[in-house]
């Protein structure tokens, strides 16, 4: 049963690399006996995050690129298949709010920040996208694999003062349905892909309007504990089973779906 869960031998991508939550996912495929390329903007991170690993006995590279270039994309692509000669897997872990793509209660509803919204939006789904396309391309060639998208409690519910990311996971979790179909139609069952769902975990896009730069919570940080049936935000490291479980072949029936980590936030009705 145990090998049904390795990730040996399996080269596997992350953007959003260099992140919180993308360090967890980063670790987790390592501790699985993954190989990963850790990709994202923040080359100092990456490189500094893929030389720890390799240090412990891992397998990692440091890929610099923005999800929205292709260009830097198809370089990175090109790097990770010098060095392995393969991609199994991707995980499209970049995204996130911006405080352009905030509303604020007291702020005009019809005066918001379009822009802003269509950035956070754009980050979101078209960063999942554009991975998707130059990865994935790999991991045809390859003969099998698995993609897992990261949508969010967002994607379901409506969400106060963050619209664009709302918009952007919701696409996410479309995007995730139709091309899951299109890689069946195509593939059959040799190429999957799902969402990973996880509820609210502190991060450094959202933990300014979750807690207080003195400690403890910010009104919105509360209204979320009350809302969640365990009481508490969601540490990284428990995002990690889950998403070995969709990455590895234990899943191998599993595509098109959503899986939510969020301590019961989805469920609960508020009573």
């Amino acid at each position: 049963m145990a090998d049904k869960f390795s990730l040996k031998g399996k080269v596997i991508i992350v953007t959003g690399g260099t992140g919180i939550l993308g360090n967890a996912f980063v670790n987790g495929i390592v501790e699985a006996g993954g190989t990963v390329g850790i990709l994202g903007r923040n080359k100092v991170v990456a490189e500094d995050r893929a030389a720890q690993i390799n240090a412990n006995g891992g397998k990692a590279l440091a890929l610099v690129a923005d999800v929205l270039n292709t260009e830097e994309l198809i370089a990175a692509k090109s790097k990770i298949l010098d060095a392995f000669g393969r991609v199994d897997g991707l995980v499209n872990g970049a995204g996130g709010n911006m405080p352009q793509g905030v509303l604020q209660p007291e702020e005009d509803i019809f005066g918001m920040n379009l822009d802003g919204m269509k950035q956070v939006m754009e980050i979101n789904l078209w960063g999942t996208l554009y991975p998707t396309q130059i990865f994935g391309d790999a991991i045809a060639k390859s003969g099998k694999g698995s993609i897992v998208n990261i949508s969010s409690m967002n994607s379901k519910r409506a969400i106060t003062k963050v619209l664009g990311y709302n918009m952007g996971k919701a696409a996410v979790d479309c995007y995730t349905q139709w091309f899951a179909v299109e890689l069946a139609n195509r593939y059959g069952d040799a190429i999957r892909m799902n969402a990973l769902a996880p509820g609210f975990f502190l991060t450094e896009q959202n933990r300014n309007l979750l807690t207080l730069p003195e400690g403890g919570f910010t009104e919105r940080g509360e209204k979320v504990i009350r809302n969640t049936p365990f009481k508490r935000f969601g540490h990284p490291d428990e995002l990690i089973g889950a998403l070995v479980w969709l990455l590895s072949d234990a899943s191998a029936f599993v595509t098109g779906s959503m899986i939510c980590v969020d301590g019961g936030f989805s469920i609960f009705g508020g009573v």
